[in-house]
């Protein structure tokens, strides 16, 4: 199928159920913009969970933000094609670009050659005349691990001595870091713009203390006794406030001392003191104008800390004090608030964890200046970083640009068979069956929503190779379900041959194949019967070990008083009428049916496949549809992919992405099983049928008219029955 668009003739194929656009030549790539979207078999991606190229991914990830779309494909073909003398070299998908294949009549491409042959130069091949993607990579990663990498971020490695690289650090610890080129913590213009700023500020805040003492009531004790009071402010606010309630209404100092039952509860406990319901109770014993004492009478889970409040806060402010009064820990408080309202106003936090003397240093000792230097130093050499990431994504698009494109714009790889899709990530070998229709998930339950909606016989497989864990969803396809469960193992092998141990966590069920609607009646049949007969079973086993135990029962009290052994019934008359009422139907429905189908005479197989199709014909038509509308669209869209267009897989597809068992060609077998079920006679069984065959002929009356008079059924099943009583005469 041809179609022209704005100068380009586009070539389609059919697979899938519709159609997709070839991707051949280098022009095809060139001309991908004039394409209309709606052409498109995907018009977006992640960048993870594929088997593909990771950096290639990221590199193509202009955003960063862990995809790609269709903008990135087409900006990467038309980028590529406008630097190479021959476009048609991009369907090679070769790992080495010639030197000379790069355009150099252009700025750009000039550049890209002089940049192309310092990676030579640095990869030792002064003299090469093509660079590979292994050269590129490597000398991208060298740069990058280098100090100083272009990216205007500099780490301690960047440092060129010990003590920069030390500040470097500090600086890290208290404002944070931006990530370097190179993966490491590092420093970028801003954090260490503001990491002198908050120096500065935070160094005058210290100083409005040295000018104005009441800032720090208790010199450089102040902020250590000021955390002892915070620890116990809540708690002595609480216990003054009871006291105030108490002298409000005498009535309720009971209240606000607790409950006694309280007190039984913990009675009957192991009891230490830094329990939680110890240290819940009042600080000290509720009264009206009842001071706090600070010794004796405190409670046990906070004697410590009203210990250390005395020394600490009490002593040195209001003088020693055995009891602390409402309104002495009013004044306690106040002294403090000038400190509070300073405290709170503090600047440049991000290091206050720094000491006078070390903010003096750094603000004095020219580290700053020299930090912004080596910034700068850093930045200018962004030109020679981005010289040699365009060179690595040249190189890699001119090997990888043409397989992401038939994996993307179409599927054409996976319809092909000619190589893997970049979303299969791998075989598992399951219940006689290889898979190659295998998807990495990230999340197996989230995945099974939309992917129930492809139509698809999924098993959600844990797949573990040593430390290691991921899940895949493997697609069956053809065979059947009847051994596939949850917890059954297999093996799954990715694309680079590793082996993983497989267990099916998860099952979504559909139909697999018609071969299995054919079956699926006869062998729900035969679970039906095997489950009925295994229920009979279990209740005449029953039945039967109830009887022998009233047996015996009957037999020890016949012993022990003496009377005979009352007889019980062993045969119910009804049960046997039933039974025999029961084999007359069945013998008289199977004789009408076989009756009809020996009736048929020379149409008789005609008969049996109209038999076969009415009890099969249903599932299989219902198989049929199912499986005409299986779909890999959202088997895909749970994973993050766009898919514009119905990926279908139909039978003959389907059936050659699961192989089934079989020997290879030329084997020898041998065919004697030292095990085998012991067999009987072939001719028993086919006598047995021609017994069966016969009888069945001569109840629907078939073979009279071959038999003498007496051997008819007519006569014979006469003459087993009794001649009707003449009717009595009617009285008038």
């Amino acid at each position: 199928m041809f179609t022209r668009n704005s100068g380009h003739t586009w070539r389609f194929f059919r697979a899938g159920g519709f159609d997709q656009v070839r991707i051949d030549t280098g022009a095809d790539l060139l001309a991908l913009r004039q394409l209309d979207q709606k052409l498109w078999v995907a018009l977006a991606c992640p960048t993870t969970g594929l088997v593909f190229d990771a950096r290639t991914l990221t590199i193509l990830d202009d955003d960063k933000d862990g995809r790609i779309r269709a903008s990135d494909i087409v900006d990467a073909c038309e980028w590529v094609g406008g630097l190479l003398v021959d476009q048609e070299a991009l369907p090679k998908g070769l790992a080495d670009l010639p030197l000379d294949g790069i355009k150099q009549d252009s700025p750009e491409g000039a550049l890209f050659v002089q940049a192309a042959r310092a990676v030579l130069r640095g990869a030792k091949k002064p003299d090469a005349t093509s660079i590979s993607v292994e050269d590129a990579t490597h000398a991208v990663d060298a740069f990058n691990a280098a100090g100083l990498n272009g990216d205007g971020i500099i780490t301690p490695h960047s440092a060129p001595g010990p003590e920069l690289a030390a500040v470097i650090t500090e600086i890290i610890s208290c404002v944070g870091s931006a990530p370097d080129r190179s993966g490491a913590p590092g420093l970028d213009l801003l954090r260490v713009e503001q990491f002198f700023n908050d120096l500065r500020a935070h160094q005058q805040w210290r100083q409005l203390a040295t000018r104005d003492p009441s800032l720090l009531p208790l010199g450089e004790q102040t902020l250590a006794a000021r955390a002892v009071l915070a620890a116990l402010e809540a708690k002595g606010d609480d216990y003054f406030a009871r006291c105030r309630l108490a002298a409000f209404d005498p009535r309720a100092a009971g209240p606000m001392n607790r409950d006694e039952k309280e007190y039984v509860a913990l009675a009957v406990k192991e009891l230490t003191v830094g329990m939680a319901e110890i240290a819940a109770l009042p600080l000290a014993m509720v009264a009206a104008g009842q001071p706090l004492p600070l010794g004796e009478g405190v409670n046990p889970a906070w004697r410590e800390k009203v210990a250390a409040l005395s020394a600490q806060c009490v002593t040195p402010l209001l003088g020693q004090r055995e009891r602390l009064t409402d309104a002495d820990w009013t004044a306690l408080k106040a002294a403090f608030a000038v400190h509070d309202v300073w405290i709170a106003g503090k600047q440049g936090k991000s290091v206050e964890k720094l000491t006078d003397a070390r903010i003096e240093f750094l603000l004095n000792g020219g580290q700053e200046a020299m930090l912004r230097e080596l910034v700068a130093q850093d930045a200018a050499l962004a030109p020679v970083a981005g010289s040699l990431a365009s060179v690595e994504k040249l190189v890699r698009l001119h090997r990888d640009l043409f397989s992401l494109v038939n994996n993307f714009v179409a599927f054409r790889e996976f319809y092909s068979k000619r190589a893997k899709a970049t979303f299969q990530a791998g075989t598992l070998y399951i219940d006689e069956r290889s898979l190659d229709l295998c998807i990495r998930v990230p999340d197996a339950a989230k995945h099974a929503e939309l992917g129930a909606l492809s139509r698809m016989y999924l098993a959600y497989c844990e797949c573990k190779r040593g430390d290691l864990k991921m899940v895949i969803a493997a697609s069956f396809t053809d065979g059947d379900s009847d051994n596939l469960m949850v917890g059954r193992n297999g093996v799954f092998y990715d694309r680079d041959g590793n082996d993983w141990d497989a267990t099916i966590i998860k099952i979504v069920t559909s139909p697999i194949s018609v071969r299995q609607a054919f079956m699926a009646p006869y062998k729900k049949l035969i679970r039906f019967v095997e489950e009925m007969v295994a229920k009979r079973a279990a209740e005449a086993d029953e039945k039967a070990t109830g009887r022998l135990t009233t047996e015996a029962v009957d037999v020890k009290q016949a012993a022990e008083t003496g009377e005979p052994v009352k007889p019980r019934g062993r045969i119910d008359i009804g049960t046997v009428a039933a039974l025999g009422v029961a084999v007359g139907g069945i013998t008289a429905a199977m004789g009408a049916i076989f009756g009809a189908l020996f009736g048929l005479g020379w149409l008789m197989p005609l008969g049996l496949v109209a038999c076969l199709l009415a009890i099969s014909g249903p599932s299989m038509m219902i198989a049929w549809l199912k499986l005409r509308q299986r779909n890999l669209a959202p088997m895909l869209d749970a994973n993050g992919w766009a898919i514009n267009s119905p990926a279908r897989v139909n039978i003959p597809f389907g059936r050659s992405l699961t192989q089934r068992r079989r020997l290879p060609p030329g084997a020898a077998r041998d065919l004697v099983d030292p095990y085998a079920d012991k067999k009987r006679p072939w001719w028993l069984y086919i006598l047995a049928v021609l017994v069966l065959a016969a009888a069945l002929a001569w109840l629907s009356g078939k073979v009279d008219k071959f038999l003498p008079v007496e051997f008819q059924r007519n006569t014979v099943l006469k003459m087993n029955t009794a001649p009707a009583a003449p009717a009595a005469p009617v009285t008038l």
